[in-house]
């Protein structure tokens, strides 16, 4: 829906009716309730380009399957330093977003995240080794310590079917599965919030 609203003299604009602004303005607007906020949005909707839910993974990027935050080092040790730091951001957003919930801001939150177990899988002899190495390392973390490791088909077909359809039995193949995963609607996260924001007096939302 269109809205052409604005406010004079904002103290804050937020270009983009995304996940960002819209958190970053609830955040705001928490801290201090008399800053004057105006948020802009170049589509006819927020929420429609990456914080779409099918413009993004909603993995809320915890490190639980996100191979890329897991560093192999030149000795073949992996530096997991960075799934750490990742994982524990995330975990403050839910703490937020149950602060936001128990402020009746946000809706139950089955609205908005569901559990949603995460895996990873690789295939060949290479990335089945960096694998291991890397749920080894990763398992002696308590962040991390209730992820499993497989390399045996039957396993992880029952973890999910299609990577088993159609595969030569005798590929090398490995996974790891969290089930403390989520997914994130981020879209329905963010119209509630922003939803939120527009109820306020010193707060505008403009869109095209």
């Amino acid at each position: 829906m269109k809205r052409v609203e604005t406010i004079a003299e904002p103290d804050v604009i937020l270009i983009g009716g995304g996940i960002m602004s819209a958190t970053l303005g609830v955040l705001l607007y928490q801290l201090d309730p008399t800053l004057k906020i105006q948020i802009v949005e170049a589509l006819a909707e927020v929420a429609k380009e990456s914080t779409n839910p099918w413009n993004n993974a909603g993995t809320g990027h915890a490190a639980l399957c996100e191979l890329n935050y897991t560093k192999e080092n030149p000795d073949h040790s992996v530096d997991i330093s960075k799934a750490v730091e990742i994982n524990e951001a995330f975990e403050v957003s839910k703490q937020f977003w149950a602060y936001l919930v128990g402020k009746k801001i946000l809706p139950e939150p089955g609205e908005f995240i569901t559990k949603v177990p995460h895996m990873s899988f690789v295939r060949g002899k290479d990335d089945q080794a960096f694998l291991k190495r890397r749920h080894k390392t990763m398992a002696k973390h308590h962040f991390f310590s209730e992820m499993k490791y497989s390399e045996d088909s039957k396993t992880i077909g029952k973890w999910a079917e299609l990577l088993l359809d159609g595969r030569h039995p005798a590929e090398p193949i490995a996974a790891t599965r969290a089930e403390g995963g989520t997914d994130v609607n981020f879209g329905a996260l963010t119209r509630s919030l922003v939803d939120f924001l527009a109820s306020k007096e010193n707060v505008r939302v403009a869109t095209r």
